[in-house]
């Protein structure tokens, strides 16, 4: 039997001084520095995000995926009791395994399922993975999944040291992989055994839109710690604006989309920053983003992430005219029910609906399906507050065109009455800034249809 890795939770360090990092000129596939593609490794499974970041300094419920994975810290096959500090410096350029001191946050990579071990596949240090057995293909062999690097593998054990190729896969994940389009539903824990994978370097699916961008807890004007999320092709760098000139951020510990700014003016909350991609590229042809630090932090923020919106400029320079971006939105928690889904579809929702209780307050809901299948699909529902007041709860509702069922659902408590669906936040995703949203997602057996009457109501 398959048993969860033991994980350490890892947590925000303040700002680290800038490594060296290494691996520059990377594509979305395959780039200079990476593995060749596609590699095989064994995979394990962990139940989420360490509390309140993970790896890459993002709370789990910001998340572009409910799909999420963790590379491997280390290359330092057969020795399972030093831990590095991290990040690794250039004098310890052969310690870094393929997390890369963070610099592959953000990325995504396409995972097939690969042979079944009949023996024991415990990833004992100092044994051989899949001892007293061998491997096998069953059907379950090249059923995929598309997944989000999102954490690192650091644990003394075989596969954290011994294996470069590792995944830790997140086990909510494992029953959505699908063949021919079907979700394999039953793969774990009965059929799963620490499996070989297969996977490679893959582009962002079905990437629009820009980034995101939102303040750490403790962040303030004299350690503005940010968080880059909604990336097409990963994060390997910040420059921020200060005094005219254009500086390089340093990287917060090895949190790969979390970084420390200056201030546009010293002591000041406003901020000017570019971003480079894995290609060490600026995103967007240079686009400049600006923001300030969030009025409801009231001088330091105390939430793990506040959202800020911005706005852009394009071209190099910091001086052409701005045009206003879209509110940071969050996206789902990878605590997520083991329900099917497949590769998400770019089905765009119809126009949001409002409930307003009271002076102040004001709640939208937006709808849009994210993969669809033959007798089902998987949806995501936005709540945003629109108000000028933050809210506590809330509660979204809909009605069904036709006998469509839920099946399941993630992010919020969910019931369905003949055809209409109510649901209710979640203990963690209910209180809401002005202008701050949350998502929570859903299976439904039944034709793919838009919903009737999508509205949402801040309490």
């Amino acid at each position: 039997m398959s048993t969860p890795r033991l994980r350490a939770p890892l947590f925000a360090a303040l700002a680290a001084a800038a490594a060296a990092l290494l691996l520059a000129g990377q594509l979305p596939a395959q780039a200079v520095g990476d593995p060749p593609a596609p590699v095989t490794g064994n995979a394990t499974h962990f139940d989420g995000l360490g509390s309140p970041y993970g790896g890459c300094g993002l709370p789990e419920n910001q998340l572009d995926s409910p799909d999420f994975v963790a590379l491997n810290v280390y290359d330092l096959p057969g020795d399972y009791s030093s831990y590095p500090a991290r990040p690794l410096p250039p004098s310890q350029a052969d310690k870094i395994g393929l997390w890369n001191n963070g610099l592959n946050c953000g990325r995504y990579v396409k995972v097939a399922i690969g042979d079944y071990c009949t023996g024991i596949n415990d990833g004992a240090a100092g044994q051989p993975f899949c001892r007293n057995g061998s491997w096998v293909a069953d059907g379950y062999n090249g059923a995929t999944l598309t997944m989000l690097v999102a954490d690192s593998c650091g644990d003394g054990n075989a596969w954290c040291r011994d294996d470069p190729y590792h995944l830790d896969l997140a086990t909510s994940s494992l029953n959505r992989f699908a063949r021919n389009g079907t979700p394999v539903g039953d793969l774990y824990p009965a059929h799963w055994n620490n499996r070989h994978v297969s996977w490679s370097f893959v582009p962002a699916p079905n990437y629009s839109g820009d980034i995101r961008i939102g303040f750490l807890q403790g962040a303030q004007k004299y350690w503005p710690a940010i968080a880059v999320s909604h990336l097409a092709n990963g994060i390997h760098g910040i420059d921020y604006l200060a005094d005219g000139v254009w500086r390089s951020a340093t990287m917060n510990s090895d949190m790969g989309q979390s970084y420390v700014l200056g201030a546009t003016t010293s002591g000041g909350t406003d901020f000017q920053i570019r971003v480079r991609d894995a290609a060490d590229t600026l995103i967007n042809n240079g686009r400049v983003y600006r923001f300030s630090l969030p009025a409801s932090c009231g001088g330091t923020c105390s939430a793990a992430y506040t959202p800020v919106s911005f706005t852009t400029s394009d071209g190099t320079g910091p001086t052409a005219s701005p045009t206003v971006s879209p509110t940071v939105a969050p996206t789902p928690s990878g605590t997520v029910s083991p329900s099917p889904t497949v590769s998400p579809s770019p089905t765009v929702s119809p126009s949001p609906t409002t409930g307003t209780p009271g002076p102040g307050a004001g709640c939208a809901a937006g709808w849009r399906v994210t993969g669809s299948w033959t007798g089902g699909f998987q949806a995501e529902v936005t709540v945003r507050n629109t108000g000028t007041a933050p809210i506590t709860d809330w509660t979204s509702s809909f009605g069904f065109p036709g006998g469509q069922r839920l099946a399941s659902a993630w992010n919020a408590t969910a019931s369905q009455a003949g055809q209409q669906v109510t649901a209710t936040n979640a203990s963690w995703n209910g209180s809401l800034p002005a202008g701050g949203s949350t998502s929570w997602g859903l299976v439904v057996t039944g034709d793919n249809q838009a919903p009737v009457a999508l509205s949402c109501t801040a309490r």
